[in-house]
């Protein structure tokens, strides 16, 4: 299948996000045009990739200097004690600005290898393959980078854009089930935070969706890509339209906290909970109807996501606790609290200076009825 295309440009570097099923084999042509003067690669694989894959990618690659290292991605292991061994690692095998890096991998990957990449020398060349469907629809795209710390999820990271993008969507088959599915619910949070008729396509297409029809998942990942190509394009340093990315974010991110980043709520699931809190809570503002609700909730359920705080096989936290997590967001800017809210589907918004006492009394009443 040929590549489908999107061309990202900024201010600062444009470069390709090339879309389609078994398309690696692009990826040695690609890396004489854009990094000509490379000697040496270090291939940074996510130890769940296929060695299959892993075994084409480097067999392609034989005619340059490889360093492989294969690594247990995980939110405990996104952190500056691999960031460090990483940078050794290139520094002992003297990398300069002109070679080059790729991660190969989910959203882990790719933002703990991008931010190794701009920092290593003031940066370098960066190419991303993710493996995942979140990472191909949003991690591997728009520029950040991060990793964890005690306090918080993302709370260390850079924008640092990759010189190339390879969203092959053969590896989605490759896939846990319930990866795949935690990736479908940053999918639908492009539908609803700016388009009804993406949202509606996907309620259409769920069953095609499901069973990883290649035309659809390829359509999906191609439009979801487009949509965060428009809105980073326009606010790539995240000061306005770019926070509407973090739709569900802000309590999904306090939900994976609370669990601690473990197996019981992955990303997307937080993700998935967090959209349904956020309309729930615009519908207590008055914002939005019953009907928008209920809709973003169907829809997920029929994804088999969870969307109730009573899906995570967990004890909750209180509301003041589920605050301060909320609070240690990186969305928090002066102290105050910004949530992405929706006036209905595909019409989201930045709230300013959340008011916390009503927040809080729209927790305990949600963790009361899921008590």
């Amino acid at each position: 299948m040929k590549a489908q295309e999107i061309k990202f440009k900024n201010l600062n570097k444009n470069y390709s996000i090339l879309i389609g099923s078994n398309i690696l084999k692009i990826l040695p042509n690609k890396i004489r045009l854009l990094c000509p003067r490379t000697k040496k690669i270090a291939l940074i694989f996510d130890r769940k990739v296929p060695n299959k894959f892993k075994k084409s990618i480097s067999k392609n690659l034989k005619k340059y200097e490889l360093l492989n290292y294969n690594f247990e991605a995980s939110e405990k292991t996104k952190s500056l004690r691999t960031v460090n061994f990483l940078l050794n690692k290139l520094l002992s095998k003297n990398f300069n600005r002109s070679d080059l890096v790729i991660a190969i991998g989910g959203g882990i990957t790719g933002d703990l290898v991008g931010f190794v990449a701009s920092i290593f020398k003031r940066g370098l060349n960066f190419i991303s393959i993710p493996t995942t469907l979140l990472s191909q629809v949003d991690a591997a795209v728009g520029g950040k980078t991060g990793i964890n710390s005690s306090h918080g999820k993302n709370l260390i990271g850079t924008f640092y854009q990759p010189s190339l993008v390879i969203a092959d969507t053969a590896l989605l088959k490759t896939l846990p089930r319930r990866d795949f599915l935690s990736g479908y619910s940053e999918v639908v949070k492009y539908g609803l935070l700016g388009d009804l008729n993406f949202f509606e396509w996907l309620e259409k297409k769920i069953d095609c969706f499901l069973n990883v029809d290649p035309t659809i998942i390829n359509s999906a990942v191609r439009k979801a890509c487009m949509a965060k190509c428009r809105i980073v394009v326009a606010d790539e340093k995240e000061r306005g339209e770019r926070a509407l990315l973090n739709l569900g974010h802000t309590f999904g991110h306090a939900l994976e906290s609370w669990t601690n980043y473990s197996d019981k709520l992955l990303h997307g699931e937080g993700v998935s909970i967090g959209c349904v809190l956020a309309f729930r809570y615009s519908k207590e503002l008055g914002y939005c109807s019953y009907e928008n609700v209920d809709r973003v909730i169907k829809h997920f359920k029929s994804a088999g996501l969870k969307t109730e705080l009573t899906d995570i096989p967990s004890e909750l936290p209180d509301a003041e606790e589920f605050i301060r997590l909320m609070l240690n967001d990186k969305k928090v800017k002066n102290g105050r609290l910004n949530l992405i809210l929706a006036r209905c589907i595909g019409k989201a918004f930045v709230s300013e200076n959340v008011c916390v006492d009503r927040l809080r009394s729209f927790l305990v009443n949600e963790l009361d009825y899921s008590s």
